[in-house]
């Protein structure tokens, strides 16, 4: 067991590049291809993704200090710092009980796939720690290890089925075969996002608006096109930085770089992919019976999606403005506004593109983030120092985008953690009836597989 764990702990620590193509290599071999091409296709994938990974980065740290910049501009006094998702992670990896909420959350997967209850397979191992930081927190509070791997437990099949749910607007709408987004940092916004866009649907202004990122770049001609829109934004978040004209410069070239590679690498990852998807869907013929299998990875392949990124960079300054005035917030935006993208992402994809939408649904997932950051990050901080981590001797709590800030991982967390006996059935009886709304009527599953132009 301990030899295991080594191991298990060596690609952890060596991160998502180097665990991937390992990973996707050894699932082409189960599913039939040859060593050579199995490999070349698990390598082709993790350098995809290893470039998208220093995109985003490359944007992080040029969009991360403006926003900040932005915030301090403002003067405002919160006591909730918002310390990235990165800080949230090592807490959870962190904890005494992660090898068993890890297991657990595999052992799920497998599970639902052996029952046929999900077409997901996940292979982002990495980001399971969005699904184990919830059984972490319910064990903080409860000292109850059962509750904690049940929220864990209860996350991981939550996060299966809504990646089971979504995968038609992945294939559709982003143009990714065969792929679905277990990622909850992306796919807890779909929780607000699903009944917020039929709401909207049944209001005119929106019902009829059909304002997407290519009507713009329509409209607009020559400042339409993704270099000068990621140019002229850049410039502007720039200026509510109050950068001097130097540096305003400077981040509209980094943005403008940023919409037009990230496409590029998108297709490398698609090309390392292909072989993997199509090899999966064959094999799950086979021995499912006609059952389609889903490869679950990180949502970092949709995130540069031009839809996406124009949304978020709009997002971040009025989420900025927000967090000043919205009631009860006590979270001060920091860190993680630089991974708004992933907030919005799926949003996106379920209202092809509408930007009136995506900004409306986009402004309601981030209050929701700043409410529930709010209400646990007192947990948070509490946690943070029991494994720790310095903090210092400051009064300030800390809080992210990420953990119990999302509203999937909230619930779930409120019902574990305090009076389960009320909060678990009644988690359980409001996900009975999601199921069987999505996989029974499959009205939503219908609307998503009308087909769209890939963007």
């Amino acid at each position: 067991m301990k030899i295991i764990m080594n191991v298990f702990n060596f690609f952890i620590d060596a991160g998502p590049t180097v665990m991937l193509p390992v990973i996707i290599t050894i699932i082409g071999l189960i599913f039939g291809l040859k060593i050579t091409r199995a490999f070349k296709s698990g390598l082709t994938l993790g350098i995809g993704f290893a470039g998208i990974k220093l995109i985003l980065d490359f944007m992080t740290t040029n969009v991360g200090p403006a926003a900040k910049a932005m915030v301090e501009r403002t003067g405002v006094k919160l006591d909730a710092l918002d310390v990235g998702w990165g800080s949230i992670a090592a807490v959870t990896w962190a904890s005494p009980i992660i090898p068993i909420l890890i297991f657990a959350i595999l052992l799920v997967n497998i599970v639902l796939l052996v029952l046929k209850r999900t077409h997901t397979l996940d292979v982002d191992i990495w980001n399971y720690h969005h699904m184990a930081i919830v059984g972490v927190m319910v064990y903080f509070v409860t000292k109850n290890v059962f509750l904690g791997v049940g929220a864990s437990v209860v996350m991981a099949i939550v996060t299966f089925k809504i990646s089971d749910w979504s995968q038609p607007m992945v294939e559709s709408f982003f143009g990714i075969p065969g792929v679905s987004l277990p990622t909850v940092s992306a796919l807890s916004s779909l929780v607000i996002a699903w009944p917020l866009n039929w709401l909207l649907d049944r209001i005119p202004l929106f019902r009829k608006s059909k304002f997407t990122i290519k009507d713009a770049q329509k409209y607009l001609g020559f400042f339409g096109d993704s270099m000068i829109m990621g140019l002229v934004i850049g410039m502007v978040i720039g200026a509510l930085a109050g950068y001097d004209i130097k540096a305003v410069l400077q981040l509209g070239v980094s943005m403008s770089a940023v919409l037009l590679l990230i496409p590029k690498m998108t297709s490398l990852f698609m090309e390392g992919l292909m072989p993997i998807s199509d090899a999966a869907q064959k094999w799950s013929q086979e021995k499912f019976k006609g059952t389609r299998l889903f490869i679950g990875l990180d949502a970092a392949v949709v995130v540069g999606n031009p839809d996406v990124i124009t949304t978020a960079l709009i997002i971040i300054p009025l989420t900025i403005a927000m967090a000043l005035v919205l009631p009860g917030n006590r979270v001060l935006p920091f860190a993680d506004l630089a991974v708004v993208p992933f907030r919005v992402a799926m949003v996106v994809a379920l209202t092809r593109g509408n930007l009136l939408k995506n900004i409306v649904i986009g402004l309601v997932i981030t209050a929701s983030l700043l409410w529930c950051g709010s209400a646990t990050s007192p947990m948070l901080t509490a946690i943070a120092k029991s494994v720790g981590i310095d903090l210092g001797t400051s009064s300030m709590l800390i809080s992210s985008f990420a953990a119990t800030s999302m509203i999937q991982s909230y619930l779930v967390f409120i019902a574990f953690a305090y009076k389960p006996i009320i909060g678990i059935p009644v988690l359980l009886l409001v996900l009975a009836g999601v199921w069987y709304y999505f996989d029974g009527v499959k009205k939503v599953n219908r609307e998503m597989n009308e087909p769209v132009e890939a963007q």
